[in-house]
């Protein structure tokens, strides 16, 4: 629908965390609208993913939003990076957030189950994510290019969720190498 209103018909997709269960069942439902497509930190959901510790999701469901925040910020975060980059930090979303609508993002990640729909993607599909992410652990990345035709997988190094953030001076330029080469004749 998006694409629609814009008036486009064909895009290079790339989606972060939730994002990019969203670009999942895009690429894989909607084959003729996706050039190329990136899948950061995320998860084929569903029993064949490796879900967070108990440990994140305790972190996560704290009832205190500044300690729930800071969760976060560690989930997100190297403690080497946040040493450097006090912040502000903006991907961690709206502060503002009503609590309904976290729990709804919540519930719609816990359901999030992509598994079949996988080998569908014909898309070249680049899958990035950080080697320290315990938010969406580092496991589930092998797991998206080992079942999407050809996708291939970069791990950044001592990166955690955001390794969008931290790794950018490597994350920006393999993306846009990655988005190039899949419009080369």
């Amino acid at each position: 629908a998006v694409l629609d209103d814009l008036g486009i018909d064909r895009a290079d997709i790339y989606g972060t965390s939730m994002g990019g269960r969203v670009a999942q069942h895009l690429a894989a439902r909607h084959p003729h609208r996706v050039n190329a497509l990136i899948l950061g930190c995320t998860s084929p959901g569903g029993p064949h993913s490796i879900e967070r510790g108990n440990d994140v999701r305790r972190a996560l469901a704290q009832p205190q939003p500044v300690a729930a925040r800071q969760a976060l910020l560690e989930l997100m975060y190297t403690p080497r990076w946040l040493a450097d980059h006090p912040g502000p930090h903006h991907t961690l979303g709206d502060p503002d957030m009503p609590a309904h609508s976290r729990r709804h993002h919540l519930a719609a990640s816990n359901r999030h189950n992509a598994w079949g729909l996988l080998p569908c993607i014909s898309a070249p599909t680049l899958v990035l994510h950080g080697s320290d992410d315990l938010l969406n652990p580092t496991a589930n990345a092998p797991l998206l290019a080992d079942r999407i035709p050809d996708a291939r997988v970069h791990l950044f190094p001592d990166t955690r969720h955001a390794y969008f953030e931290e790794a950018r001076t490597h994350a920006s330029p393999l993306a846009l190498d990655f988005l190039t080469a899949t419009h080369q004749p």
